[in-house]
């Protein structure tokens, strides 16, 4: 019987989210299989994975052969890395601390690699706020501006269409005087 180490699909349509399982190679995507190793959703920035990376190196040591999102998602993790640090500490090359010490450093490395990319995001998306919230204050601003332009012209024309009609008045009244001065004399 050869054993895979794989991913069983699950979720809605365009919304993935995957089991990540140790199956018979003969069973189905969705099927049976032996063990649920963690979960892996690639639906959030970063992907989020929750892996049980002892039970993932005692199976890649029982010969399970993974696929290749599933390699990708164990060496991620740091399985294959444990694996290879095992290889070492069978071989006499150093002991079990000192393999389990230099995991721990890697883990550590890595998870300050990813905190670091979300932080990264995490500030990103804060200045394209800001930056938009400032497009959008300058836009209100040049929309108030122009407003206050419209008003100031209505009040101009207003005032002009007053003036003309005063001058005409008092050039009437100055015609009706003279009409009156020339009736008279």
């Amino acid at each position: 019987m050869s054993v895979k180490i794989r991913l069983q699909r699950h979720g809605s349509k365009g919304r993935p989210f995957f089991h990540i399982v140790v199956a018979d190679s003969r069973s189905r995507r969705d099927g049976r299989f032996i063990e649920k190793l963690g979960t892996y959703n690639p639906i959030t920035n970063p992907a989020t994975i929750d892996l049980n990376v002892d039970s993932a190196v005692k199976w890649l040591n029982n010969g399970a052969q993974p696929t290749d999102t599933a390699r990708a998602i164990l060496s991620y993790k740091g399985a294959l890395y444990k694996k290879h640090l095992q290889g070492g500490v069978a071989k006499g090359a150093f002991d079990e601390a000192e393999a389990e010490k230099r995991f721990a450093a890697w883990v550590e490395a890595k998870d300050s690699k990813v905190q670091g990319k979300v932080e990264g995001l995490a500030t990103a998306k804060s200045d394209a706020k800001k930056a938009a919230f400032d497009a959008e204050t300058k836009v209100n601003e040049a929309r108030v501006a122009a407003a206050a332009q419209v008003i100031a012209d209505a009040k101009a024309a207003e005032e002009a269409a007053n003036a003309p009609a005063e001058e005409v008045a008092t050039e009437g009244e100055a015609a009706a005087e003279s009409t009156e001065e020339n009736t008279e004399a």
